[in-house]
Parts: C-alpha cells; sequence; structure tokens
C-alpha cells in the first residue's frame, strides 16, 4: 500500500490526483498506525518549514518519519517534504527532521544568469541532471524539464546524497538520495509526463 503523509501542507490532493492518473491505489493519513502498514511512503508539501514542522512534532510524524527511514522501505520526499527532511532549514531558521546531515539554504539575492536577474521563487519549467542512475528515474529522458516553485534548496553536507542538480543562476542539488530515500525540489505531480513516470516508478520500486 501506498501512504501519503498528511500534515495540512499544501500539494497533498494533487500528488493524490496524480496517483489515481496512474491507476495506484493509495491512501492519505496521519495516522501512524495506518503509515506504519504501508509498503511506500510519500512526504510531500508546500509551504513553510517553521509551520510544516510544528505539526509534524505535535502529531509525533518527525519521530515516526525517522523510525519509518529505518525499516529500509522506500520513502519519497517531494518540495518542502525533502527541505525538511535535512537538519535545518535558514526558512524560519526551523530545526528539521534529520534524515540527511544538511541544511536548506535560501536562493542568494540578486541572482542571475546571463547578466539577467532571475525572479525568485523559481517558479516554472527547468531540467535536471541526473549524475547518477537510480530506479525511480527510469525511463525519464535526459532532456526532460519539471515543474518547480521554490525560494529554498536543499544543500546535504555529504555530495554523495546528490542525486540530481539543476541550474538557476547557482548549481544546485534537486534530487537526494540515500538508501531507501529518494527526495526532489521539483513538483513530479505536476510534472506531466515524466513525473508521472516518476511517481510510477517509485510505487514499483522494491530494496532488496
Amino acid at each position: 500500500m501506498i501512504a501519503i503523509i498528511d500534515y495540512n501542507a499544501g500539494n497533498i490532493t494533487s500528488v493524490a490526483r496524480a496517483l489515481q492518473n496512474i491507476g495506484q491505489d493509495f491512501v492519505v493519513t496521519d495516522n501512524t498506525k495506518k503509515l506504519d502498514a504501508a509498503s511506500h511512503v510519500i512526504f510531500p508539501g508546500v509551504g513553510a518549514a517553521g509551520e510544516a514542522m510544528a505539526y509534524l512534532r505535535e502529531k509525533k510524524l518527525d519521530v515516526w518519519l525517522k523510525s519509518y527511514f529505518k525499516t529500509g522501505k522506500p520513502l519519497l520526499g517531494i518540495c518542502l517534504g525533502t527541505q525538511i527532511i535535512l537538519d535545518y532549514s535558514e526558512e524560519n531558521e526551523t530545526c528539521c527532521i534529520g534524515l540527511i546531515a544538511g541544511s536548506t539554504k535560501r536562493f542568494p539575492e540578486k541572482l542571475t544568469s546571463e547578466g539577467e536577474f532571475l525572479k525568485i521563487p523559481q517558479m516554472g519549467w527547468n531540467n535536471i541532471k541526473l549524475l547518477r542512475s537510480h530506479p525511480v528515474f527510469e525511463n525519464v529522458l535526459p532532456d526532460a524539464e519539471f515543474y518547480f516553485v521554490h525560494s529554498y534548496y536543499p544543500a546535504p553536507a555529504d555530495d554523495e546524497a546528490i542525486l540530481g542538480i539543476t541550474e538557476y543562476g547557482i548549481t544546485f542539488c534537486s534530487v537526494l538520495a540515500k538508501n531507501n530515500l529518494v527526495a526532489m525540489q521539483f513538483h513530479p505531480e505536476k510534472s506531466g509526463r515524466p513525473g508521472l513516470q516518476i511517481l510510477k516508478n517509485f510505487c514499483a520500486w522494491r530494496l532488496s
């Protein structure tokens, strides 16, 4: 069973619709017993790190996520659900979950590309460069573009955790991967066929 963690974080409905689109059964819940029964867990989210972490702590979902990660079962982070799996976020100066060592940083002010100022947040389509292969990105073309909406980005302490990078004034980590965890700054559920392929791959991902 696929479970989507419900923590009042915005894009849960669009993730659910994407799973319906690929014919995948799922449950949306903040009940840890129901989450325990899941074979795969999706941790989505849009919004502010401080507010999200307050809700997660109230429901003890931060502790549950640490426990789930240790089980070795597949875990997918999306957008805010990627940023707050690190130790700390510059947004609201928030202590986060700490599944991966590192911090979430804000884009620099006066971000430029080819002499032109870039808008913050980055909002729109961009590509990623995978640094190695991964089952969740199988059958996704190298030139595929994905939908981003963010002012912050993950910066893991260990480069080995970086699976994909993206250019937006700077080169930043857009995809993290460690063991049974893969997490992306972009929104696969809003990224058309390539995004749906990622979700389909995740739901089929089995670790030995």
